[in-house]
């Protein structure tokens, strides 16, 4: 009975070690040639600004599905790639500067329904698999306003292709034998642009039970140097430590150990003026008590205006941003322990 004891032990120990070195060798499948591509397809006119509703975000939905199938993600519920929704908004969605929005508001009333997808892909687990990491990006943006195309390459083209990436480097690990213990949720978000309405959405209606969500890692806008900033090396991280203690020590052990970039916590506040907090998808899964982290270069010169266009991306700094969340994911969805939620209110 000791000797079995000792084997398994033993056997244990050696799997926990393999999967800590594999980590490492899937990131490096993440790189700035195949997060350009993804780029160039999202941020490309022929989007016409992704707006929720419009005819570019559909496209942009399709790109991502084909993106998961052909990485050998099956349909969540072997059923359907979409989570479709309809809502009611008093979002004012015009861009003209001098637009009157109440006399808009007169002649299109107050409230418009909005029909957008959440794209899915699910990685099944291994033997805590019940248990679920999300992955979010908003891939809509701005649209079109006359002739001008709001391309939203690092709003949010830049962090679509981010989770991408990640849901790729997790499929080559599963292929290879190192499938993570916990399932895994990449979600491309819509409606973000419009209130959060594709997460909002998603977390009144989820497929996959919110109790057995163990954390939320969102990301939006990592491919430029933002206002205050003089360097690239460096992310913005909002609410690692809101709710978990655990998540936060985690993310800092990870980016210490494999990435370095410079973590960034000016904004990491429920007070911060900007109110950044409330203004992601991440915010739908922290008031439902599931830890969180967003990632956040800032804002810059070309937010929200049509200028945002790719030859402005460094994707480099996508790259190792990109990395960063796929090794903190790693982390979540391997370790033996599910994160401690110790700071709910």
């Amino acid at each position: 009975m000791e000797k079995v004891i000792k084997t398994t032990i033993f056997l244990f120990l050696i799997s926990t070690a393999a999967y800590t070195q594999e980590n490492l060798k899937y990131a490096e499948t993440i790189n700035p040639a195949d997060l350009k591509k993804h780029v160039f397809i999202l941020a490309s006119d022929s989007l016409e600004g992704r707006e929720t509703g419009k005819r570019g975000q559909k496209k942009a939905a399709l790109y991502i599905k084909n993106h998961f199938k052909s990485i050998g993600i099956p349909p969540y519920r072997g059923k359907k790639y979409y989570q479709k929704f309809k809502v009611k908004t008093k979002r004012h969605v015009c861009k003209c500067e001098d637009c009157d929005v109440n006399f808009i508001q007169k002649i299109f009333g107050n409230r418009k329904k909005i029909k957008g997808e959440n794209v899915l892909g699910y990685i099944e687990g291994g033997d805590i698999k019940e248990e679920l990491l999300v992955i979010t990006s908003h891939y809509d943006h701005l649209g079109k306003h006359d002739s001008l195309i709001y391309n939203g390459a690092d709003d949010n083209a830049s962090g679509t292709a981010a989770a991408m990436e990640i849901a790729e480097a997790f499929m080559i690990a599963k292929r290879e034998g190192f499938g993570p213990k916990r399932s895994v949720l990449i979600m491309a978000v819509s409606g973000e642009e419009k209130g959060l309405l594709g997460s909002k959405w998603y977390t009144n209606n989820p497929i996959y039970p919110l109790e057995k969500t163990v954390a939320n890692l969102n990301i939006d806008m990592i491919g430029r140097i933002g206002d205050f900033q003089k360097e690239p090396n460096y992310v913005y991280l909002i609410g690692s430590d809101m709710l978990s203690t655990d998540l936060h020590n985690l993310s800092e052990e990870v980016n210490k150990k494999h990435v370095g970039l410079r973590l960034d916590y000016t904004f990491n506040s429920e007070d911060d003026p900007n109110r950044y907090y409330y203004r992601s998808d991440h915010y739908n899964f922290a008031k439902n008590h599931i830890p969180v982290i967003f990632y956040f270069n800032g804002i810059h010169e070309d937010y929200h205006k049509p200028t945002d266009t790719i030859e402005k991306l460094d994707f480099n700094k996508i790259k190792k941003i990109s990395q960063l969340v796929f090794l903190t994911a790693w982390e979540i969805a391997n370790r033996e322990e599910r994160l401690v939620v110790d700071k709910a209110k």
